[in-house]
C-alpha cells in the first residue's frame, strides 16, 4: 500500500477542482453561504453511503468515537466551513485558477501545524517538494503587467490556505485516534462524522438567519446533487490519503488539482493559459517529482 496514497491524492484533487467549479456556478444563485452549504448538505448522503460500503466490504461495525476523537472531527468541520466560505468569496472576485493556486499555499502551512501538532517530519526532500511547489503556485497568481490588483480576493485566498491547512492537520488526528480494522474504515466514518456536523452546523444557521436561502437550496437541488456528490468523493479520496501518509505530503500532491482547474478554466470558463502560468505549472511539476522521490 506504499504508493496507495498517490492514488487517492490524485483522484481527491480531481474531484476537489470540480467540485470548486460546480460551487462557484452556485454561489451566483445561493449566495457564499448557500453554495458552502452545497457540498455538506448533499454530501452527507454520500459520505454516509461510502461508510456503510465501507463497514461492509471490512465486515466490521462502526468504530467507537470518544469525546477527543469528536473535539478534533468537529474542529476539522467547522474549519472546513470557514476555509470554504473564504474561497468562494474569493472566487467571486478573481480568476478561478489564480484563487486555486492561492488557497494552495497551504502545504506551507500544513507542513508546519502537522510537524507541532501530530510530530510529522519535515525532511529537506519534503521541504524542496514544497517551496518549488510553492513557488509554481505564486509564479501562477501573480497578475500580468497591468492587471488591477484585488487586495481582497487574495487576502481571502491566502487565508482560506491556512484555515484549510488546520482542517486538515484537524482530521488526520480524528482518523488516526479511531480504531478501526482498516484505514479505509477509519477515513469513511471520519468523513460521514465531519459532514454530519457540518450539515447540522448550518442548516442550525440558515434556519436562524437566512431561511429563504435554505428553500432555494431545495429548488436547487439538481446541480447541487452534483456538487454534493464530488464533494463528498473527494473527501473521501483526501480522508484516505490522510490514513496513509502525512498530510504535508497529501497535499503537497495535491497541488496537481492547478493541473485540473486549468483544464476546468479553459474547457468551462473559457480562461487562457499564460507563459507565467506555464512557468508555474513546471515548478509545480517538478516539485511533485521531487516528493514523490521521498515516498
Amino acid at each position: 500500500m506504499g504508493w496507495l496514497w498517490v492514488i487517492f491524492t490524485v483522484l481527491a484533487a480531481g474531484g476537489q477542482a470540480t467540485r470548486n467549479a460546480l460551487q462557484r456556478e452556485l454561489t451566483q444563485s445561493l449566495g457564499t453561504v448557500g453554495a458552502t452549504h452545497v457540498r455538506f448538505l448533499y454530501g452527507l448522503p454520500f459520505g454516509i453511503l461510502f461508510c456503510l460500503a465501507a463497514l461492509v466490504v471490512a465486515g466490521t461495525s462502526l468504530p467507537a468515537m470518544n469525546q477527543t476523537y469528536l473535539l478534533w472531527a468537529l474542529m476539522g468541520a467547522v474549519t472546513q466551513i470557514i476555509a470554504t466560505a473564504l474561497l468562494l468569496t474569493a472566487m467571486r472576485d478573481k480568476s478561478f485558477v489564480v484563487i486555486t493556486a492561492l488557497s494552495k499555499t497551504e502545504p506551507v502551512h500544513v507542513a508546519l501545524v502537522g510537524l507541532a501538532i501530530l510530530g510529522d517530519q519535515i525532511t529537506p526532500g519534503l521541504a524542496l517538494a514544497i517551496g518549488l511547489a510553492t513557488l509554481g503556485v505564486m509564479v501562477m497568481s501573480w497578475p500580468a503587467a497591468g492587471t488591477v490588483w484585488a487586495p481582497r480576493a487574495v487576502a481571502l485566498g491566502l487565508i482560506s490556505a491556512s484555515v484549510f491547512a488546520v482542517s486538515a492537520i484537524c482530521f488526520r488526528r480524528a482518523i488516526l485516534l479511531l480504531d478501526g480494522p482498516t484505514f479505509y474504515v477509519n477515513a469513511s466514518a471520519t468523513l460521514a462524522t465531519g459532514l454530519l456536523i457540518q450539515v447540522i452546523l448550518l442548516t442550525g444557521y440558515l434556519v436562524l438567519f437566512d431561511r429563504p436561502v435554505l428553500v432555494a437550496l431545495v429548488r436547487a437541488w439538481r446541480p447541487s446533487v452534483k456538487a454534493g456528490f464530488m464533494g463528498a468523493f473527494a473527501s473521501q479520496m483526501w480522508f484516505c490519503a490522510f490514513a496513509l501518509q502525512s498530510a504535508a505530503m497529501v497535499r503537497t500532491l495535491g497541488l496537481i488539482e492547478i493541473l485540473f482547474a486549468q483544464l476546468i478554466s479553459r474547457n468551462l470558463f473559457k480562461q487562457s493559459l499564460s507563459a507565467r502560468e506555464m512557468t508555474g505549472i513546471g515548478l509545480i511539476v517538478i516539485g511533485v517529482a521531487v516528493l514523490l522521490n521521498q515516498a
